[in-house]
């Protein structure tokens, strides 16, 4: 297990993020529970799993298998292979169930494309005939998968961006360059796709190498929400008992990014360490001003409270507002 930081105050850098929070956006803060995983605190003991249902169209196969996951993160969701294939159809038994958006999602083939092509046609019908909001993991789309995205309209298209060619190569076993992403990134906003780019923080085996990189591309391609997360040593992978960068790292970049896109939503993601390190890093989004954080840690809602801000609580991934 990693070590849990023990901290007895919480690490404040600024109130900067907190203002330009307000002066955007208001005093709102949302705090997400989408349906990928059982969850509950005192504070948040409403989820309802199915609203926001995420979906793998590649089952739990992935060819990349990457350090920090080995597809881990593909086993929470619903596996279309079990389905007959049929996407529009598990869609459509998912909102006769009440779900009112899904997340396609799969594992990768060995260019870091989740094959999305096949699916087209049903993401067409699950947009017309059923309504559903429609959220995407794209991998490292290419122009075709682009292009297509844009004829769906989908509703966001979420796609990790690394910074740097070795992160790409010894953790996610690409052979390819950090501009591939911002190629993505450049045909999605040509085809009008909304996009929402993630940021792992740590992914280089614990330490911060291309986040600024990633961030800088990001900037050129202006999203429609921006994710943050943060490297969990998940066990049963490589980097299990990895430890994540140091808080004062960690709420450094929040903040870097809230004064980089002041009027953009800038979200704290599902993924991050638990335990205390998960208490400390809620309470770094809080202080930056971030406009939302995902499965927050116990006692955050309460912690927002007291910076004056409004807590609102949603079913869905992060941004999804409905």
């Amino acid at each position: 297990m990693p070590e849990l930081i023990q901290i007895t105050e919480p690490i404040r850098l600024t109130t900067e993020g907190l203002e330009i929070l307000r002066a955007n956006f208001g005093e709102t803060i949302t705090f997400h529970a989408p349906g990928l995983r059982k969850y509950k605190t005192d504070e948040f003991d409403t989820q309802n799993a199915i609203e926001f249902a995420s979906i793998s169209v590649t089952g739990t196969a992935c060819a990349l298998s990457c350090e920090h996951c080995k597809t881990n993160v593909l086993h929470g969701m619903a596996d279309l292979r079990q389905h007959n294939g049929s996407l529009f159809d598990l869609c459509a038994d998912l909102a006769s169930k009440g779900a009112r958006g899904v997340l396609i999602s799969g594992g990768s083939d060995k260019q870091g494309r989740v094959p999305l092509l096949p699916h087209i046609h049903d993401m067409k019908r699950v947009k017309n005939e059923l309504g559903l909001a429609m959220r995407v993991h794209t991998g490292v789309p290419d122009e075709r998968t682009c292009a297509a995205l844009g004829e769906v309209g989908i509703d966001g298209a979420m796609i990790d961006v690394i910074g740097h060619r070795d992160t790409m190569r010894e953790v996610y076993h690409l052979d390819s360059d950090p501009e591939d992403y911002e190629n993505s990134l450049a045909w999605l906003e040509q085809n009008n796709v909304p996009t929402i780019p993630h940021i792992i923080l740590g992914l280089h085996f614990g330490k911060m190498l291309g986040e600024d990189y990633a961030l800088e591309m990001i900037l050129r391609h202006p999203p429609k929400i921006l994710v943050l997360v943060v490297l969990m040593s998940l066990t049963g992978t490589p980097m299990m008992g990895v430890t994540p960068p140091p808080l004062e790292e960690i709420g450094a970049f929040f903040e870097k990014a809230r004064k980089a896109l002041p009027s953009t939503p800038v979200m704290l993601g599902c993924a991050r360490p638990m335990g205390n390190v998960k208490v400390e890093i809620d309470r770094l989004a809080v202080n930056a001003g971030l406009n939302g954080i995902a499965y927050p840690a116990n006692g955050i809602v309460e912690y927002a409270r007291q910076n004056g801000l409004q807590p609102k609580f949603i079913n869905a991934c992060c941004g999804v507002t409905w």
